[in-house]
């Protein structure tokens, strides 16, 4: 910028948030684990698990993290320095996402605490915060709406009472159905399908849920369903190596079909236990990609009643609205069983979550905010609306 040029004005979003914002914790509060890089590069090897992992039962590995024996990983993998304690699931979430959005329950906060009451300032305020913070405008008016209609017939008034109210009613927005990542067939692999847009981390999310399987005592195949990008069947053949997962592909540009038809016979001959399918990064906007999303799922009942057992769409955060449509589109072509939202890390401020809770079903299953392979955990509502309000649960499962 020339010192004859004027400075930009700020836009509407620096504006709303600039007097309210959290100030992110410095980078030397970032949890230690660890780092992926970004998802063309991921990095090679394996860590093994230790003697106290394996003498762990099956349950608490899969369900209660790292071991409290074995020492966390530092950015390059090394322990931590001694006394140093790793932060809990909560507490990296609560982090990430005031990174993320500066805490726009902040603002809300703050627009709330100048009244007191929901007078109509008050709601044109909270409108304009939730808008900014990827909340639908369907699903802020059902917010507004449902505020409205309690605080007027329970007379609530207060700064501390409004907030409550907001907060029960988001907890009322993620009620319902709840569904977290549980492989168990008793008759043969547990086949997941993984799909999703090129660039939400899909592969990525591929690799990190195969090595939960593996650290719970699962065998796993990772199948190189996206056939059409020599780059993404290297990567997942990376992920396979490290995680110790067999791996099936086939050459670039080969039919999928005919991939995942070779890789369930081999998977009911060699008694895996999950079969995780990448897929290609289809497009919404295409078609005839989405008719052959609903081919590989045809071909997998096919060779294996009832399979794919669960098909999870892969979701990046950042995108905002347009996650929505992704969903309404995936969810015409194929049954979605959950939702993997990713990137909670970077720019998103976490208010899509809430509209896809609102306008779908689909129960959000899987939520990613870090790069380290402990930062994909299954989603809990209640966890995540009190790291909204940057408050303690009532009840910690992590």
């Amino acid at each position: 910028m020339s010192e004859h040029q004027k400075p930009p004005k700020p836009g509407f979003f620096s504006r709303l948030f600039t007097a309210h914002d959290i100030e992110a914790p410095p980078d030397d509060a970032a949890p230690p684990g660890l780092p992926l890089p970004a998802e063309e590069e991921p990095p090679a090897g394996d860590e093994a698990l230790s003697p106290e992992e394996q003498h762990r039962g099956l349950f608490s590995r899969w369900f209660g993290g790292a071991s409290k024996e074995a020492p966390a990983e530092g950015a390059e993998g090394e322990a931590p320095a001694e006394g140093v304690r790793r932060p809990g699931w909560f507490e990296r979430l609560r982090t990430r996402l005031r990174r993320g959005s500066g805490s726009f329950m902040a603002s809300i906060r703050s627009a709330v605490g100048m009244s007191g009451r929901l007078d109509e300032d008050t709601i044109e305020q909270i409108e304009e915060i939730l808008v900014a913070a990827d909340v639908g405008m369907d699903t802020t008016m059902k917010i507004i709406d449902r505020m409205k209609k309690r605080a007027r017939a329970e007379s609530i008034e207060g700064a501390d009472a409004v907030m409550k109210l907001l907060r029960e009613t988001l907890e009322e927005v993620f009620s319902g159905n709840v569904s977290s990542f549980r492989p168990a067939s008793p008759k043969g692999p547990y086949v997941v399908m993984v799909t999703g847009v090129n660039g939400t981390g899909k592969t990525t999310t591929i690799g990190k849920i195969a090595k939960r399987c593996r650290d719970a005592g699962l065998s796993t195949m990772l199948v190189a369903g996206d056939t059409f990008r020599a780059a993404a069947i290297e990567q997942l053949e990376i992920w396979a190596q490290r995680t110790g997962s067999e791996f099936m592909k086939s050459r670039q540009g080969a039919d999928p079909s005919g991939l995942l038809y070779d890789a369930l016979q081999a998977a009911k001959s060699r008694g895996i236990d999950v079969v995780l399918i990448d897929t290609a990064g289809r497009l919404h906007t295409r078609t005839s990609l989405m008719e052959e999303l609903g081919k590989l799922n045809r071909v997998a009942a096919k060779i294996l009643p009832g399979a794919p057992h669960e098909t999870l769409l892969v979701l990046d955060a950042t995108t905002g609205q347009n996650a929505v449509q992704q969903v309404k589109t995936f969810s015409g072509a194929v049954p979605i069983t959950g939702l993997v939202m990713t990137k909670l890390d970077g720019t998103a401020k976490g208010g899509v979550l809430i509209t896809l809770r609102d306008r779908f079903s689909i129960p959000i299953t899987l939520i990613g905010v870090g790069e380290g392979v402990d930062d994909l955990r299954d989603f809990d509502p209640e966890q995540f609306v009190a790291a909204l309000f940057d408050e303690e649960p009532e009840r910690q499962t992590a």
